[in-house]
């Protein structure tokens, strides 16, 4: 049991170096595994990196790394030729630009690809890492995938971010990305985005964040409960769920 165990965990530490790029060492590895629910020690963590021969490098600031660009580029775009039978098999995520007044606020939102069900958003002033990282740990907590899930996104920064990385790879989730220059690679995130805006955005001014906010929620919540979607067998998300379930 402890070897099986050492085995998936050693899987999930080269999953999160490789995110890194290899610039995390045992106590970044071992925290992102903490606050992926893993229970262990960093001299564990250590012990394993140690065993496959993992080192951390530093990473020079305020310097171009070579390679750098080709290491994001990388990653595949997992979708082409994939997929469901069922919810949490593959996520979608990605980020949209509303306007209040004459300021721009950002929407980031993760979907399940098979019954289109929003599984969170969150919305912030600026357009960082920390805005699509709390919608993954909110999807993450509401659900609790099995190892094997796919979670595709553009290749935004706040998407190819080293944090961001491991944080899926913490949780045995596969990353895939759109091909560079296909932006309808993930159609799926780009049809909500056009209902959304479509039957709120465009339909009004919004004076203050709280406004956006009660109008998002609620589109929100039809969205998954009571829009009927012709995909769907004309179903909502949730509808469709529970009849697969």
């Amino acid at each position: 049991m402890h070897t099986r165990r050492d085995a998936e965990l050693s899987a999930r530490i080269r999953a999160i170096y490789a995110a890194s790029a290899g610039t995390y060492g045992a106590p970044r590895i071992h925290a992102v595994l903490v606050q992926a629910g893993h229970k262990l020690a960093r001299k564990r963590v250590a012990r394993l990196m140690q065993a496959a021969q993992l080192r951390a490098r530093a990473a020079r600031i305020y310097r171009r790394t070579r390679g750098t660009r080709a290491f994001f580029s990388a990653i595949p775009n997992c979708l082409l030729q994939a997929t469901t039978s069922a919810p949490d098999q593959i996520w979608v995520g990605d980020l949209a630009y509303l306007r209040v007044k004459r300021e721009w606020r950002y929407l980031a939102v993760v979907m399940d690809r098979h019954s289109r069900r929003v599984l969170s958003w969150g919305m912030a002033p600026k357009r960082e890492l920390s805005l699509t990282l709390a919608a993954l740990n909110r999807a993450l907590l509401r659900r609790r995938p099995v190892a094997g899930l796919i979670f595709h996104s553009d290749r935004g920064t706040e998407y190819s971010a080293y944090a961001y990385r491991a944080r899926l790879a913490a949780h045995g989730i596969t990353q895939s990305m759109n091909r560079p220059r296909e932006l309808t690679d993930n159609a799926f995130m780009e049809s909500f985005w056009h209902s959304l805006k479509a039957e709120v955005i465009h339909t009004r001014k919004f004076e203050s964040d709280p406004d956006l906010r009660r109008a998002i929620r609620h589109f929100m919540h039809r969205y998954n409960r009571k829009r009927l979607h012709s995909a769907l067998g004309y179903r909502s998300p949730i509808d469709y769920e529970r009849a697969a379930a």
